[in-house]
């Protein structure tokens, strides 16, 4: 049987406790304050910093930006709606596909459109659907809507495909237009140079009245949906 020493192991003294700079505390703890605010985000998982990495340092910075954003956003709709429309028009430039991407119908995640610091119509949408959605907006409320953009006025002939994020209070009445040519939010009916032309959602296609849940028909909306859940978004 082995033998083990049998000398007593005396205590050593403990050090006198000190307390940290203020300064070194608020280091420690920023880590566990960024993750908190993450998980804030209403149980929904945002991407990591590794994967917004490979957006490019621009990226880095819109998406700290916008996270910061959404966690200070308000708690009504109204104060979120307002709060979202604001980041996306004031920090994102508008530019066409062609000139972004090189291609006439690109739809771009927000982490892309960050990385460009530009995006067509399409992605200033996506982008306020996305952080709705993350801010815990009913699903049912909003929709991304194809209109048609009377260019020089309500009384023009003269029409432009565009889109716009819709919000509905409930189903049946009329909507708020959050829309990257503008910065307020106005009701439709205030909105005469925009004529609709179909508008959809994670669940649902309405054209006028009618609506229908055949939503993957939408190729490029399903194609961005996989695109959105392979870089950890979840909402």
């Amino acid at each position: 049987m082995p033998q083990f020493c049998a000398a007593r192991i005396l205590p050593l003294p403990l050090p006198r406790p000190r307390s940290l700079p203020a300064a070194a505390v608020r280091l420690l703890l920023l880590p566990l304050l960024l993750c908190l605010l993450c998980v804030g985000v209403t149980g929904s998982s945002l991407p990591s910093e590794q994967t917004v990495a490979r957006y490019g340092p621009q990226a880095q910075r819109l998406y700290r930006e916008w996270q910061s954003m959404l966690n200070s956003a308000g708690s009504s709709d109204s104060q979120r709606l307002k709060d979202v429309n604001e980041f996306f028009n004031r920090r994102i430039t508008y530019a066409e596909n062609s000139q972004v991407w090189r291609q006439e119908d690109y739809w771009a995640t927000p982490l892309e459109t960050f990385g460009k610091g530009m995006a067509d119509c399409k992605g200033f949408v996506i982008g306020k659907y996305v952080s709705l959605r993350l801010l815990g907006v009913s699903p049912d409320k909003i929709r991304l809507t194809y209109v048609k953009a009377r260019i020089g006025g309500p009384s023009s002939n003269i029409t432009q495909a565009h889109m716009v994020l819709a919000y509905y209070p409930t189903p049946t009445v009329e909507p708020l237009i959050l829309d990257n040519l503008i910065t307020s939010i106005q009701p439709a009916s205030q909105r005469p140079d925009l004529i609709p032309v179909f508008s959809f959602n994670m669940e649902s296609i309405w054209v006028g009245a009618t609506q229908n849940n055949n939503v993957n028909r939408l190729t490029r909306w399903k194609q961005l949906l996989d695109k959105l859940k392979t870089e950890g978004f979840s909402f």
